[in-house]
């Protein structure tokens, strides 16, 4: 190992000094690596950044990510993210997603494919919401037989097989991709 060479959470440098660039995120008074790999720091530009010697994606602020749903607590989701801005990514990073102030009871469950909007990068764990239409659920089953299903309001899905009727925070469009193809 050099001296470059940074693990996940080391400290790299303060805010002071430099601003968190690719795989790097600011505690609010460090920076830290997001990832294993090699610390390049900018002089010029005042920017760190971690090379990693195979691509590790981490979603920026702002990014879309499409992920299966990894667990459901009662006041929030965690989601392995499978796509960031609708490119396919490897490295089965997990964002949480806060449901506390959402009217649905069941926003989600595990194994539900979602759309989701990264919104900060807080103590090593990346915060997402699903607060606008095309944000939500995108593809789902029915609870009870595993069946397809159909919308039947903005926020309710009915199975084709069994009828049986389940609320979700449903995206605009919901049933109107495949996104069989990521569970392969």
């Amino acid at each position: 190992m050099s001296d470059n060479s940074v693990f996940p959470g080391d400290q790299i440098a303060s805010i002071e000094e430099y601003e968190a660039g690719h795989n790097t995120f600011d505690d609010g008074d460090m920076v830290r690596a997001s990832t294993v790999g090699e610390k390049d720091m900018d002089k010029e530009t005042r920017m760190v950044n971690v090379n990693h010697p195979k691509l590790l994606s981490i979603p920026k602020v702002g990014d879309v990510i499409i992920g299966t749903v990894a667990a459901v607590m009662s006041s929030m989701i965690a989601v392995s993210i499978d796509y960031i801005n609708g490119e396919p990514t490897t490295s089965k990073v997990e964002c949480i997603c806060g449901t506390r102030n959402m009217r649905i009871r069941n926003v989600a469950l595990v194994n539900d494919i979602a759309s989701l909007k990264i919104v900060a990068h807080l103590n090593g764990t990346i915060h997402a919401v699903m607060n606008e239409p095309e944000l939500g659920i995108v593809f789902t089953k029915c609870r009870k037989c595993g069946g397809k299903v159909v919308t039947k309001s903005s926020d309710a899905i009915k199975c084709t097989d069994c009828g049986w009727i389940d609320e979700r925070k449903l995206s605009s469009s919901f049933g109107k991709s495949n996104f069989v193809k990521l569970r392969e």
